[in-house]
């Protein structure tokens, strides 16, 4: 490892802001012998692995709260309805920044709802098996605009 690279290393323990703005920087000038190359291929995946988390997490929150909205219909309110649209709206978004993750949601739908079942039946107190084991709602009934 050349005194750049070792430096910049260092600057990834230190200061990650100035670590990431100092990698764009050798990027743009080519300088590709000076770049952090262990640390930036660690950040890279973890991005991907956070995109995927962020996707996966929404897709709960918003299933939870049509389960909730589907079996407890005199509960419904304007902040679960609220919250079922800012999930499909920021869904929409990561899709719209990252469209390869859209396989993902068939792969991870069933364990999402799965999760969201679980966690309907924690927060309203109803026990789990009054939840259908199996979705009531497609994916895209999901995703679109499935308020009964």
């Amino acid at each position: 490892m050349n005194t750049q690279s070792a430096n910049t290393q260092n600057l990834y323990e230190q200061d990650f802001y100035l670590w990431t703005q100092t990698i764009v920087q050798k990027l743009k000038e080519h300088k590709l012998n000076e770049i952090d190359l262990p640390n930036l291929i660690e950040e890279i995946e973890s991005m991907g692995r956070s995109e995927k988390r962020e996707l996966k997490s929404r897709l709960i929150v918003l299933l939870m709260h049509l389960i909730k909205w589907h079996y407890q219909p005199e509960k419904r309110s304007e902040s679960w309805r609220s919250t079922i649209t800012e999930q499909r709206i920021c869904i929409e978004a990561l899709l719209e920044d990252s469209p390869s993750l859209q396989p993902l949601l068939t792969e991870v739908f069933e364990d999402c709802y799965q999760k969201a079942r679980l966690k309907a039946a924690d927060e309203t107190g109803i026990k789990l098996n009054f939840f259908p084991k199996e979705s009531p709602f497609t994916l895209e009934e999901a995703i679109d605009n499935y308020l009964k």
